[in-house]
């Protein structure tokens, strides 16, 4: 990295300014630039389904809730599965197999993440069936009604609660709370 009067200086367009000042290089990112509240923030205001749904719905409360329907020993894992999604956007996965480079970055962006808080390398299985049965719920309770079949969804059986979405500054401090009581640390940003 260069430096211009002692401040680095990060290539135009390669990096993205977060809520608490930190810069995340997205082709090569730093893991100590990769903060837990950054990521709560992003994805508390990010919506699932690109804002199709019927009431906004975060990506950070699909985050608590599927930390909450898996194991223990894979409830932190849950809760960070989509933890990319605060600094890339949440895009459509028949939008994401046309944009190979996103994919790519995204893998960079993931594998970062999960080093940082001591994550497999790869998505478990039971972390994987958690977000299956949450989109079959998210389909039933939040999307306009679809006759299609998904077939992603084949053979999975949602929730039997109904998901109630919640506010961007609920779903940000369920997150960050969930975090701290699986043993994460918050720091002042």
């Amino acid at each position: 990295m260069q430096t211009v009067v002692g401040l680095p200086v990060l290539s135009a367009g390669e990096w993205i300014l977060t809520h608490s000042g930190r810069h995340v290089e997205l082709r090569n990112p730093d893991p100590e630039e990769i903060d837990i509240s950054d990521i709560a923030r992003g994805i508390s205001r990010e919506c699932r389904f690109t804002g199709q749904c019927r009431e906004f719905y975060s990506v950070a409360q699909h985050s608590v809730l599927a930390s909450l329907i898996v194991s223990a020993e894979f409830a932190l894992e849950a809760l960070l599965h989509d933890a990319t999604e605060a600094f890339i956007k949440d895009i459509p996965s028949p939008l994401k197999k046309l944009l190979p480079e996103y994919s790519r970055i995204e893998g960079i962006l993931e594998g970062v993440i999960r080093l940082k808080f001591g994550l497999p390398e790869e998505m478990s299985v039971p972390v994987r069936i958690a977000d299956r049965i949450l989109l079959a719920t998210e389909k039933r309770d939040l999307m306009a009604h679809d006759p299609w079949a998904w077939p992603i969804l084949e053979g999975v059986e949602p929730l039997s609660e109904q998901i109630v979405p919640w506010s961007p500054e609920v779903s940000m401090e369920r997150f960050l709370h969930r975090f701290a009581e699986l043993g994460g640390v918050l720091h002042a940003a």
